[in-house]
């Protein structure tokens, strides 16, 4: 059935505390059941599975709980088994102060807004004691880095460092250097140079490349993650939904540029943020206008509007992208030409998640999906990518808008199980009625376990309507 949203939507509540002093993980959205009268069922049960009145966003307070207990729970289920598949016996990684490396971003506390001074992190696989986590530093960096440097004994950290290097004697040191994963190669030059000019040339040979270990550390999610992603995603469908709607778009009157800064605004209101600017894109019947973002057209009846928005929350990201019609007058539900070529695209994402399988590589999939596609008369497009601790994040790439063809090094990653992806694609649907092709947007978020692909929350299967009003 057809989701058509002509219902008033209530205000959202302001920003509170959560859950007074529940110290426990718990994930909070702001999933409210009455926001959206005519919303998909299926969504309002994901929202609704824990919370059954409005809940707020946790407090800031609660935020870092969370985001300390997920953190503590990654170290200790997922890096030995990541080190010691990347075959890596130390792992070092240094930043300064205004200039982190991607990577030691996600393993600060919640309270560390970044590094401090020189930050110096490193893990040592022990193997009979599993890994330990030092903080060359004068004090622990959170509950997980414990602080392994007297500077009163030994004024100089870079000294420090090395004299922990030869006490734990590695043979295989990394650091964050790639040439293909840019969150992968955080180490600045300068750092680097710094941290030659100390090591002897015996442990200089030992320096391998981060990169395997690095993006696998991005890439993987742990059952924590998913439950919150599930979430994440729910409520950013519910945040579109509003924006698809009478109470923001005044038909004749709403701009493009209005509805992307509403945008905006709704997910500064809710104590949330971006971590890309949205964009909104207009299609209409007229040839001389394709798909546009111009921010000055007034949205009129009969238009196909299309979203790409995401949001931040407890250091994960979403990334959706939907679609919307502005009924007509005399109109009850979108054309079926734009229905059917909604259901292209729902095809397309088809085909493309069926051939998701383990140690499969991104160009492997690409090449697959569009050739079956091609040949099931699809003319498509296909850009997906991992997402997790940043939007844009590193792991097995399944093409890029503009290398439909493989991508080198990010496409030659193999597939893993627990990653999580932005199911991004686009299909071209020829039109007689606006004797054009009408572009078919769509993304959405998704997780690859036990061998198989599971949407967030439920993909876009019809178009939302919003009334002619």
């Amino acid at each position: 059935m057809t989701i058509i949203i002509n219902q008033k939507i209530s205000s959202a509540p302001s920003i509170g505390k959560g859950f007074g002093q529940h110290k426990s993980l718990m994930f909070v959205v702001l999933c409210i059941s009455f926001l959206l009268l005519d919303t998909d069922p299926a969504i309002a049960t994901t929202v609704n599975s824990k919370f059954k009145t409005e809940h707020n966003i946790l407090s800031m307070q609660h935020r870092s709980l969370v985001i300390d207990d997920i953190l503590e729970k990654r170290v200790k289920q997922l890096l030995p088994g990541l080190m010691r598949q990347a075959n890596v016996d130390m792992w070092i990684l240094i930043s300064r102060e205004y200039n982190e490396d991607p990577i030691l971003k996600t393993f600060l506390p919640a309270t560390w807004m970044g590094a401090r001074r020189r930050t110096i992190l490193v893990f040592t696989d022990t193997e009979k004691e599993g890994i330990s986590a030092q903080a060359i530093a004068r004090y622990d960096v959170g509950t997980i880095f414990k602080e392994a440097w007297d500077k009163e004994k030994q004024p100089d950290q870079m000294q420090a460092l090395l004299e922990l290097i030869k006490a734990r004697n590695p043979n295989r040191i990394a650091i964050n250097q790639s040439a293909d994963y840019e969150l992968a190669d955080g180490l600045v030059a300068t750092e680097r140079d710094l941290l030659f000019s100390y090591l002897p040339s015996q442990y200089r040979e030992r320096i391998v490349s981060a990169e395997p270990l690095a993006v696998s550390w991005l890439e993987t999610r742990i059952k924590e993650e998913v439950e919150l992603l599930n979430e994440m995603v729910a409520l950013t469908k519910v945040i579109i939904k509003q924006g698809f709607s009478n109470e923001v778009i005044r038909p004749r009157k709403t701009t493009v540029g209005d509805l992307v800064w509403w945008f905006r605004d709704r997910v500064s209101q809710l104590g949330l943020q971006t971590w890309f600017h949205p964009s909104i894109r207009l299609q209409r019947k007229y040839k001389k206008l394709g798909v546009s973002e111009d921010p000055n057209l007034i949205i009129l009846p009969g238009d196909f509007l299309h979203v790409d928005f995401g949001i931040s929350y407890l250091r994960l990201n979403t990334d959706i992208q939907q679609h919307a019609y502005v009924l007509k007058a005399e109109e009850t539900t979108a054309p079926k030409f734009l229905q059917d070529a909604l259901k292209q695209g729902n095809q397309l994402q088809d085909i493309l998640v069926e051939n998701f399988v383990v140690g499969r590589s991104g160009n492997e999939i690409l090449s697959r999906t569009r050739e079956q596609a091609l040949l099931a008369g699809i003319k498509p497009m296909i850009y997906s990518h991992p997402i997790g601790y940043y939007g844009h994040a590193s792991g097995t790439t399944i093409g890029k808008w503009d290398s439909q063809f493989g991508v080198a090094g990010e496409g030659d990653r193999a597939l893993h199980q627990d990653t999580a992806y932005a199911i991004e694609l686009n299909v071209e649907v020829a039109s007689l009625e606006w004797q054009k092709d009408i572009m078919i947007m769509l993304e959405e978020n998704a997780i690859f376990r036990r061998d198989k692909v599971s949407y967030l929350a439920p993909r876009q299967t019809e178009l939302i309507l919003i009334n002619y009003k």
